[in-house]
Order: C-alpha cells, then structure tokens, then sequence
C-alpha cells in the first residue's frame, strides 16, 4: 500500500530566511506559501513527487531533526565543492572535521551531511551499485573501494 514518503515538514525560526535558502542556495522548486498560517512548501525533484513544508515557530520551539535528499551517484563527486561554494561546511557521520564522504555498508550508499539556517541536519545521499556489505559498517570510500576490490 505505501508507495513512498511525498513529504516531510521541519519547524524554522525565521520562514523568509529559510526561503531564501531552500529556494535560493539549495535550488528547491518553491510551490506554495501560505504567509497567514506562516508556512512554504517545495517541491523536491519533479513537482507533486515529494515535498518539504517550511513552519515558522519560535525559536525556542525548534527542535533539531534530521533527513536526506537523494541526489545521483556520479554528483557526490561535486557535492562537496557544491556545498562550499554556498557558504554551507560539508561535513561526514563522524563529523571528524574532514569533508570526506561515507558509505554506509549496510544500504549501501555514500553521504554527506551539512545544516541548514536553524541547524537541521541535513544530508545528500547516494544509493550504490554494489551489493550491501553490513560487516563494513560506516567508512570512507577509499576504505570501502579497498575492501570490495578484495571481495
């Protein structure tokens, strides 16, 4: 019956400033604000796909949560760079101070992770060709290269 997840919903303390970064630094598609309910929608990928509301709280009601946009696997190679040339400061799971990705054996997938204006983490991820290798757990792409080229 679930087919997939169309949308998800974050609290911001400041909605305009949340706009400007999901539309402008992030290049979400914007669909629709309802300023008397304080609250911006985007469309992620393809419009009536999925989407992400933006409600506007209080500071001291934000709470920090955590999701992950799907990007392609031959873009992680760019993400990095990407994020830093909007100001954003890529950092990995560990977030051991290096920018590196890391792949997550058990899906697996390579992800990167960054926060947005009011400290959501947020992560891109790419899903993987190779077959899920739980025994690796989290490690770096060069680490999980090595290990699969023994395999």
């Amino acid at each position: 019956m679930i087919k997939g997840l169309f949308e998800t919903h974050i609290r911001v303390s400041n909605l305009e400033r949340s706009i400007d970064f999901y539309q402008n630094t992030l290049e979400l598609e914007f669909a629709h604000l309802d300023s008397a309910r304080r609250v911006a929608f985007f469309w992620i990928g393809e419009p009536n796909q999925y989407m992400l509301g933006l409600w506007e709280h209080p500071a001291e009601e934000i709470f920090r949560q955590h999701f992950a946009f799907r990007i392609d696997l031959e873009d992680m190679d760019k993400a990095v760079d990407w994020l830093k040339t909007r100001n954003l400061k890529p950092r990995n799971f560990f977030n051991d101070g290096t920018q590196r990705p890391m792949i997550f054996g058990w899906m697996p997938a390579i992800a990167i992770y960054f926060r947005d204006p009011d400290g959501h983490s947020l992560e891109f991820i790419a899903p993987l060709p190779e077959e899920a290798r739980p025994d690796m757990g989290i490690v770096t792409q060069e680490l999980w290269e090595k290990r699969n080229a023994k395999a």
